[in-house]
């Protein structure tokens, strides 16, 4: 089959590996970008895993918290220019704050009533008056029993909005002002490190069988015995544990102890057990592909050229 050479460009940029690599791999599994990423990592070709479909999108995160709740929604626009626009960062303020009482539900959400209209009709004119399309993307709402929600905004670009907007969710019988603080500090590690999950049995089977097969295929290819190629295998997995998991990750402020250590630490200035419930973590933009676009073919094509 023919293997377009946008495609390879995209797992060239996805995979750090070279033109001649990508096109072979695509080749192998059929044009299947997925499949050829994991191929070229079994072959040891893939020198840089990039973050794959995280092509950047225009808009802003947003962040509402209040009491023992918070509720996180990214709103999306074509440019940058209309993200700064301040109907939209009014919209977005308002959706933030009808998002905690829906409970992070986007179609609850969409429907809820703004000012004597639905959220979604509302958009629609906003829409309509700014001249851009826009998006409600997605929202998440966190909670607890006892303690606290801490919010985080990197890069504000306005009051609780931004480009990437996390929520951490703190159980504990403990001074509050100590679970805030400690609440900022693991939201702002959450922000840089962009863990994926939150302990390691929050990891899924079908993600572990999965990176389990990739380093087996790297391990077998080192020629030796069946033992070592075992323990090559669980030390690689507890390496891709320290990187995707939160609790097992080096501490952005401290690297010399892992995030579970730090929190343990902080149980005797707080006066109780504390307990990272949940975390959500927004990046704008992540996994939208944004449309590329040839500007100067399109002025050609405008002026008859």
């Amino acid at each position: 089959m023919e293997i377009k050479a946008s495609l390879v460009k995209e797992l060239r940029e996805k995979t750090g590996a070279g033109m001649m690599e990508c096109k072979k791999a695509l080749t192998e599994v059929g044009g299947d970008l997925e499949a050829a990423i994991d191929f070229l990592r079994k072959k040891g070709m893939s020198v840089a895993e990039k973050k794959a479909g995280r092509v950047a999108s225009q808009g802003l995160v947003g962040i509402a918290v209040a009491g023992k709740e918070g509720a996180i929604v990214e709103l999306n626009s074509e440019t940058d220019f209309v993200a700064k626009n301040s109907d939209f960062q009014t919209f977005l303020g308002e959706v933030t704050e009808i998002a905690l009482t829906q409970k992070g539900d986007m179609e609850a959400i969409k429907a809820a009533d703004m000012n004597g209209k639905t959220v979604a009709d509302t958009l629609t004119a906003l829409i309509a008056k700014i001249g851009e399309n826009m998006n409600l993307r997605r929202s998440g709402y966190v909670s607890v029993k006892e303690g606290v929600v801490v919010p985080y905004i990197h890069t504000a670009a306005a009051p609780n909005m931004g480009k990437i907007g996390v929520l951490v969710a703190l159980e504990s019988a403990g001074d509050t002002t100590v679970l805030t603080e400690m609440g900022k500090k693991i939201a702002m590690h959450i922000a840089a490190a962009n863990p994926r999950f939150l302990t390691i049995n929050d990891v899924d089977e079908a993600t572990i069988a999965h990176e389990k097969g990739i380093y087996e295929e790297q391990a077998k290819s080192s020629g030796k015995p069946a033992a070592i190629i075992e323990k090559m295998v669980e030390g690689r997995l507890r390496k891709f544990y320290e990187e995707v998991v939160v609790m097992e990750q080096a501490f952005i402020m401290d690297p010399d102890k892992k995030v579970k250590d730090v929190i343990t630490e902080a149980t005797k200035e707080a006066g109780a057990d504390i307990k990272v419930s949940a975390f959500i973590r927004f990046g704008l933009g992540e996994g939208i592909e944004k449309k590329e676009e040839d500007f100067a073919a399109e002025v050609a094509k405008q002026i008859g050229q």
